[in-house]
C-alpha cells in the first residue's frame, strides 16, 4: 500500500502563530497534534504537500531544494509575526514526480534556489505535522488554470511516483471549505463562519468525508464551488487531486479532527485512513481521465 495516509489542513496562519487567541483556533492546532500521531502511526516515509496556497499558472512546480530555508511572513496577517524554516525535503523524489507527471502529458517543472517563497499553507502544515522534520517532504503546487481532467491525471501521476519509488506516503491537501474570509479585522473573540449557507455546507462536506466518502466529495466539488467558494481560479479542484492520488472511491476510515472559523473561513482537520470497509464505491457522473492532452476548447 503506497498512499497510507490523507490529511485536510487548513494553511492559515492563526493556529500555528497565535492558537491561544481563540478557543477554536487552539482547537485546530490540537488537531494538528492528533493528525501528526496518525502521520506517525501509518508507516508514512513521505509527506506529499498538495497546497491551494501555492498557486502556478504554467504547468506544476514541485519543490527541490533539498533544505529550503527562510523567514517567512504571510502576506495577509504580517501583524501576526514571522515564521523561520527549514525543512527537509526529498529532492530524488521531487525528480521522479516530475517525470511522472511529464509521462503523462503534464507540463512540470522543480524549483531549487535559495529564497524562494514556500507558500503559508505549505509552511503552515509542515511547521505543524512535521516540526522535526522526521519526514522527507514532497510540495506541490496547485495551477490555478487546470480543469478536472487535468487536475486528476496529476493526482495520478502523483501515484505514479510515490508506487515507483517504493515509498509510503502521507498526502496532505492545504486549503479551506467555505473561503469567505472578513474583509475587516475582527477581534479574534468573534471569529465565525462567515455565514450560515457556509457552515451548512462546510458541515455536509464534513459529515461525508467523516464517513469515508471522498470520491463521492470529488464529485461534489462542481457544486459546492457554487455554493461555498468566492469565485476565483484555484477552486475546490483539491478534492480531485486528494481523491486521484489516495483512489478514486469511498473505502476510507474518515476522521474529523476539529471544524472551526478561521478568519470568517471553515478550517478543517480531516484524516482518511484506507480501509477495506467504507460505504463502497457509487454510481458516479463524471468519467474518468488517464492522460493529459491539452487544454479542450469548450464551454464552461
Amino acid at each position: 500500500m503506497s498512499v497510507v495516509y490523507g490529511g485536510f489542513v487548513p494553511g492559515i496562519p492563526h493556529p500555528l502563530l497565535v492558537p491561544e487567541q481563540n478557543p477554536g483556533w487552539q482547537r485546530l492546532h490540537d488537531a494538528f497534534s492528533v493528525a501528526r500521531e496518525r502521520i506517525a502511526a501509518s508507516g508514512a516515509d513521505l509527506l506529499l504537500i498538495y497546497s491551494t496556497m501555492w498557486p502556478s499558472i504554467i504547468g506544476h512546480q514541485i519543490q527541490a531544494d533539498p533544505e529550503p530555508t527562510w523567514v517567512h511572513v504571510d502576506e495577509l496577517f504580517h501583524d501576526l509575526g514571522s515564521i523561520p524554516y527549514t525543512f527537509r525535503v526529498d529532492a530524488e523524489f521531487a525528480q521522479t514526480l516530475k517525470g511522472a507527471c511529464e509521462a503523462r502529458g503534464l507540463a512540470a517543472r522543480t524549483v531549487s534556489y535559495h529564497g524562494f517563497p514556500i507558500d503559508t499553507g505549505s509552511v503552515v502544515a509542515l511547521k505543524l505535522l512535521n516540526p522535526d522534520n522526521a519526514l522527507p517532504a514532497a510540495i506541490l503546487s496547485s495551477n490555478v488554470y487546470a480543469d478536472r481532467g487535468e487536475t486528476i491525471v496529476l493526482g495520478k501521476a502523483c501515484r505514479d511516483a510515490i508506487d515507483g519509488a517504493g515509498r509510503k506516503a502521507a498526502v496532505i491537501v492545504v486549503g479551506t471549505l467555505s473561503n469567505r474570509l472578513f474583509t475587516d479585522w475582527i477581534d479574534p473573540k468573534d471569529d465565525r463562519i462567515h455565514s450560515l449557507k457556509d457552515d451548512e455546507w462546510n458541515q455536509k462536506i464534513l459529515e461525508f468525508l467523516g464517513q469515508g466518502r471522498l470520491e463521492d466529495t470529488a464529485q461534489l466539488s462542481r457544486v459546492i464551488q457554487q455554493q461555498i467558494r468566492i469565485p476565483k481560479v484555484v477552486n475546490f479542484k483539491s478534492m480531485w487531486f486528494w481523491s486521484a492520488v489516495m483512489g478514486q472511491h469511498n473505502r476510507y476510515r474518515g476522521e474529523v479532527l476539529a471544524y472551526e472559523p478561521l478568519f470568517g473561513t471553515g478550517a478543517a482537520v480531516v484524516g482518511l485512513t484506507p480501509s477495506d470497509a467504507g460505504v463502497g464505491d457509487k454510481e458516479f457522473d463524471e468519467d474518468d481521465v488517464e492522460q493529459f492532452r491539452g487544454d479542450r476548447d469548450v464551454l464552461a
